[in-house]
């Protein structure tokens, strides 16, 4: 018998993909899946696995310290994070981690034409 549970990046997507100007360019390059507010990226996902963001520095160190994302495997640079997709609360924080990099994507560029 399927499952008939949604995977983390359907339940994200199926989130993510309501608000208001937000498109999903689909898989990239390195295999992403990145979510878009116009020309901007709110962050994007390996899978279900890990979703990765780009914030401004600050908010990205302060995320950090608070233990809501970690480095980007990448590279150290303080407004870069990931967070690991583990279950229903990693699926949550996800969704209000793009929420809050949407917002202040929004504030800044306002909706895409």
């Amino acid at each position: 018998m399927a499952s008939t549970t949604a995977s983390a990046r359907e339940q994200i997507t199926d989130e993510v993909t309501t608000w208001p100007g937000v498109t999903t360019a689909g898989p990239g390059e390195r295999g992403e899946f990145s979510f878009m507010l116009g020309r901007h990226e709110i962050g994007h996902l390996h899978g279900s696995h890990v979703a990765h963001f780009a914030f401004q520095r600050q908010l990205g160190s302060e995320l950090r310290a608070a233990g809501r994302v970690v480095a980007h495997p990448i590279t150290d640079a303080p407004g870069l994070g990931a967070r690991r997709i583990d279950g229903p609360e990693d699926v949550r924080e996800v969704i209000a981690l793009l929420r809050l990099n949407y917002e202040r994507l929004l504030g800044r560029y306002g909706l895409p034409d």
